[in-house]
């Protein structure tokens, strides 16, 4: 592959995976918001966990439904949407004139978020080579945790302008402008060369085949139409089948455990997590920085080592290190270790979960559906795990009220039971082309 082949690869993914940035970014920023929106609306426990999870639900709505115009339109066309869907969320929320306003243009965030996991992992997996598909989907996950570290570094900085209760809107608001780039940036990047023979445009697909630098595109050609069945494409494959019932158990699984780890209910209530223990807003919003440059810096770590030891053994690592972590939380939360000690579980189980679960989830859903239902199987997967998401977010303020300690002794439980089922069931999808699989899954 030329250098300049090279280059067109990695900015047609990087520029996906851009929707994965807002997708952090948005999932994380309302860390720094749940004080200043307690304060400025009077919210309940119960309400503000709505608040948080309403954002979710749009997200489950939105996952579920975007495999459809990702399959007729494609999925660059369909990103262009999100982004639009980011900007007006980001401006919304920051002019919100009440509450209700404020619950629906977190809702249509939510919708941006849900579309962007599907349609970017699934965009870049069908243009990447398999020797860096796992590598090049990554780069959505290790745009999604620079988001978030962006967040929390937003949130610290916008709270040394002491805008007082004005400040969640700047918080809320700042999004719109990458948002605003990412939809420019989606007009310089082809359409997927697997999503062109799909639709019978044989002669553009060998195009970008070329482009990218495939050595034997009329090859590649062949196998893709193979796969696809140009003239079967045309009608539309049931997902729902006892053929695809190993990857659709797969995503399912894979969707519950990435939210049973407890993760976005840490990202999203990380700062109240920190004040249960006895820390200042300020002291929490820093931590809060050094939490989203642990995930950061793990998930580049995992990106290193995706393609070369597997996802299977990143998944069985984590899950012992994360329930380790979890139990460590719980005991400081319990009042058995100083709660000095809390910073470093969380950064532990950040660490843990980066390498593992944050960095495969998105590559593995990418791969284990054929490419005539990838869509719609991607789309299953992620509302599986924003179904979970919504439920978590939405009801941990209250449990963790009356309980702060369990929520976290659950969740390390869970990754127990986490590891000897992927010991079990999981297989390895490390080097293998996407027809490849297909007939290993038995799905071809």
């Amino acid at each position: 592959m030329s250098l300049k082949s090279y280059a067109y690869l990695l900015r047609s993914a990087f520029v996906a995976a851009l929707g994965g940035l807002l997708f952090g970014f948005d999932t994380a920023v309302i860390a720094g918001t749940t004080h200043s929106l307690v304060v400025a609306y009077g919210l309940s426990a119960a309400a503000l966990g709505f608040t948080v999870s309403i954002a979710l639900w749009g997200t489950v709505f939105s996952s579920i439904f975007a495999g459809i115009p990702g399959e007729k339109y494609g999925a660059r066309e369909a990103l262009r949407i999100t982004a639009v869907l980011y900007v007006i969320s980001a401006i919304g929320c920051a002019l919100a004139p009440d509450w209700l306003s404020l619950v629906f243009f977190r809702f249509l965030g939510g919708l941006a978020i849900g579309a962007s996991s599907v349609l970017g992992p699934v965009y870049i997996a069908e243009l990447a080579p398999p020797k860096w598909r796992g590598r090049l989907v990554g780069l959505f996950q290790i745009n999604i945790v620079g988001g978030i570290l962006l967040a929390y570094l937003s949130n610290y900085l916008i709270g040394l302008q002491h805008f007082g209760l004005n400040e969640w809107r700047w918080q809320l608001g700042v999004s719109g402008i990458p948002a605003l780039l990412f939809f420019v940036m989606l007009f310089f990047i082809p359409r997927s060369p697997r999503w062109l023979v799909a639709r019978g445009y044989v002669a553009e697909a060998r195009q970008v085949l070329l482009e990218l630098g495939d050595l034997n595109p009329d090859d590649e050609l062949n196998e893709i139409s193979e796969s696809v069945g140009v003239a079967k494409a045309q009608e539309r494959e049931p997902l729902f089948q006892s053929k695809y019932l190993r990857p659709i158990l797969l995503a399912i699984s894979m969707g519950v455990f990435n939210q049973l780890t407890g993760i976005n209910a840490i990202l999203y209530y990380l700062n109240d997590i920190f004040a249960q223990a006895g820390f200042s807003k300020l002291s929490s919003d820093e931590q809060a920085v050094l939490i989203g440059a642990t995930n950061f810096v793990f998930t580049l770590v995992a990106m290193i080592f995706i393609d070369r030891f597997g996802r299977k053994p990143l998944l069985l690592l984590g899950g012992i290190g994360m329930a380790f972590s979890l139990f460590g939380i719980g005991c400081v939360l319990l009042g058995y270790f100083d709660e000095h000690n809390l910073i470093y579980f969380l950064m532990s189980f950040i660490g843990f979960f980066a390498a593992s679960q944050g960095a495969v989830i998105w590559v593995y859903m990418s791969e284990i559906f054929p490419t005539l239902v990838r869509a719609r199987g991607q789309s299953l997967g992620c509302a599986t795990h924003w179904i979970m998401n919504a439920l978590i977010s939405g009801v941990f303020p209250v449990i963790a009220k009356s309980s702060g300690a369990m929520p976290f002794i659950f969740f390390g439980v869970m990754m127990l039971v986490q590891f000897f089922i992927v010991l079990r069931f999981y297989p390895e999808t490390k080097g293998v082309s996407l027809e490849q699989l297909e007939h290993q899954l038995g799905t071809g």
